[in-house]
Parts: C-alpha cells; structure tokens; sequence
C-alpha cells in the first residue's frame, strides 16, 4: 500500500537531498532527505549518520528558488537538537550576582592635595632667543610639508591628481536578496545588463556609476536570479561577497567573473 500524500510544499523535497539554513546546531553534517510529513510535523533523514529528526512544521520557512550547489529549506528561528529533540535556541547572558548585604566601598583616604601653582616668569634674553628658534623650525617644518604634498598632488594645475571610488557604507545585501530588494535599497540603475544566454548559469549587472559599483546578480533563471556581491565598477575588483547557504563564500567567485 502506498504511503500518504507528500504536502504540496515538500513536494521539491521528495526526491533530492536539501540543507536547512541555518543550519541545526549541534549537527555537524547539514545534508537531509524528506522522508514524510503530518500535519503539525515534518520527519527529515541525515544523509551522513542517518540519524531520524522531527520538526515543527511552525518552523519551516520556504524553500530557495536557487537549488545549485543544493536546495536550502530556510528555517524561522535558529534551532538545536538537544537530547532527541530540535528545539529553538536559546541564547542566554549571564549576569554574576552580586554577595548577599554587598555594598559599595566607601573611600576612607583623604584625597592628595593639589600643588600649589607657582608662576615662573622668563625674562632673559637667552631664553626669548630659544622660543624663536622652537618657532621658526616650526613653521620651516609646515612649508616643507605643504611643499611636499602640493609636488605629490601635482601642483597648482592638479595634473597628478587621481580619485579612485570608495564605498561609504558596508552593503547589507545577503544570498536570498534578488532584484526588488537591490533597488529598494540602492534605487534604480543607471544600466541593467545581462551576461550573453550561454552557459548554466545567468548574470545580471546593475551599474551604479554614482557609487562606483556594480551590482551582480545570478540564477539559473533570468526571472530567479540572487544577489551574489558587488564590483568596483574601474577595477572590477570585489567590493563586496556574501556567504552562501553551503558555507563558500562569492569573493573567489566575483574575481574570476570577466567584464562585461
């Protein structure tokens, strides 16, 4: 007799194995196979131990539009398992207690006395002498270092000069972050480019010349693609990497990725 009806939403996780992200703590291989489901419930299998979990089906999230390397199956709350059971993961912060009838310490000493302020007068005329060298070295030594940068910045007509882009903030893009959420964030692109159709994977680079950045975007699907980091737009250097579900992270990735 055969067995139940797999869920509609398990249904991608029927026949290929999947990680969770996060991953369970306390588990150190994140490869599992869906072996069925109740209504409050969902019984997974570990690929490596074959050790047999049950979990809530209030913390299942949805499952990842991109399944290369593997499908990850998002999780609500950062579980552990814990004696047989996956359980949501509690951090605590633990406060020392102070002893019983503990109080401040009160300062018995008497505070030192400050020293009286006794006023020194220079008058002879060797000392005014050493004050005027002290000041004409000084400003000897601010000329020559104006002098210095202004030769390094090219001068007065600013033919050395070079600029190079600097992001000002830290992206908060993340590998399940696509298209909406990048112009959320950054606004509309001044160029929407893809990568040419050949090839497993599609590429799509939004330009931001006011920031110097351009924005990479991957999927094996021109309508699924996810944020995969961002690029300096004149060096095309990585200036941003995210870290995907299997634990790589994209900065190797982005650096071998040709302009386009």
């Amino acid at each position: 007799m055969s067995g139940p009806p797999i869920p509609p939403l398990f249904e991608p996780l029927a026949h290929r194995p999947f990680s969770f992200y996060p991953p369970i703590l306390h588990v150190q291989h994140n490869e599992w196979r869906f072996r069925r489901a109740t209504w409050s419930e969902m019984l997974v299998v570990n690929t490596k131990s074959g050790e047999e979990i049950w979990i809530s089906r209030r913390f299942i999230g949805e499952i990842s539009q991109v399944d290369e390397p593997v499908m990850i199956l998002g999780l609500t709350k950062e579980l552990e398992y814990k004696s047989g059971q996956v359980l949501p993961h509690v951090r605590r912060v633990i406060e020392i207690p102070r002893a019983v009838n503990d109080s401040v310490p009160v300062r018995t000493e008497p505070l030192p006395q400050s020293a009286p302020v006794v006023g020194i007068k220079l008058e002879s005329g060797a000392e005014s002498r050493i004050g005027k060298l002290i000041l004409v070295v000084v400003a000897i030594g601010i000329v020559g270092c104006l002098l210095i940068i202004s030769f390094f910045r090219g001068g007065r007509d600013g033919s050395r000069i070079t600029y190079a882009p600097v992001l000002q903030s830290d992206f908060s893009f993340t590998a399940q972050d696509d298209y909406f959420a990048v112009i959320r964030q950054l606004g509309q692109p001044a160029m929407d480019q893809w990568r040419s159709d050949k090839g497993e994977m599609q590429y799509r680079v939004l330009r931001y010349p006011d920031r110097g950045v351009a924005v990479i975007l991957m999927g094996v699907e021109r309508s699924k693609e996810l944020y995969i980091g961002a690029l300096d737009i004149k060096s095309w250097r990585p200036v941003h990497a995210v870290s995907l579900p299997d634990g790589r992270n994209t900065y190797s990735m982005l650096r071998s990725l040709p302009r386009f």
